[in-house]
């Protein structure tokens, strides 16, 4: 059985997908760069918009994979795994929660199930979260709202798994934003 799990996983191995996430990361960067550089909401369908009384305190673009198992009869929820960049630099990690750490010490954990929104059936939804918690100074300090959006990828594989257990990581790319109430 061992050799059967490595073998249908190969094509997941960090090798395999490596060139690829450089690839989207380049293109997040850019992507970044040209989205609310003056931190301003971006544009996406009311179903996700963030009420009135909020607003963007940071952004940061997401490069990483989907995380999906296999139960025996679906491919089970996603857990992230992904890294956002800022500008040049790395801002912040994303994993299961879904919870972002930021390098600057703070943490926010969005709550479940999130609003969302498909505009790509190629990719995962678009998505609001409101905070479940924070902590810690720093970045996302008192955000109130997480959006995903500009989402590129991360769908569960297509077909079933061969095996209960089986692990699929399936590269993405997304633009989050974080937002805090105002004190207007």
């Amino acid at each position: 059985m061992k050799n059967k799990n490595a073998q249908n996983n190969k094509w997941i191995q960090a090798g395999a997908w490596l060139p690829a996430l450089t690839g989207l990361a380049l293109l997040a960067a850019s992507t970044a760069s040209a989205v609310a550089s003056d931190n301003r909401a971006p544009e996406v369908p009311n179903e996700i918009a963030v009420p009135a009384g909020n607003k963007v305190h940071s952004y940061g673009s997401a490069v990483g994979v989907q995380i999906y198992t296999w139960n025996g009869s679906s491919w089970g929820a996603a857990v992230p795994e992904a890294t956002l960049f800022h500008g040049e630099g790395i801002v912040a990690i994303h994993y299961a929660g879904p919870t972002w750490e930021s390098n600057s010490g703070s943490k926010v954990v969005g709550a479940l199930p999130p609003v969302s929104v498909i505009v790509d059936t190629n990719s995962i939804p678009w998505l609001r979260l409101e905070k479940l918690s924070a902590e810690g100074p720093g970045i996302f300090a008192d955000t109130s709202y997480i959006q995903r959006i500009n989402t590129v990828g991360g769908k569960a594989p297509a077909t079933a798994g061969t095996f209960v257990g089986q692990v699929a990581r399936v590269p993405y790319t997304a633009d989050y934003f974080f937002y805090r109430k105002t004190n207007d």
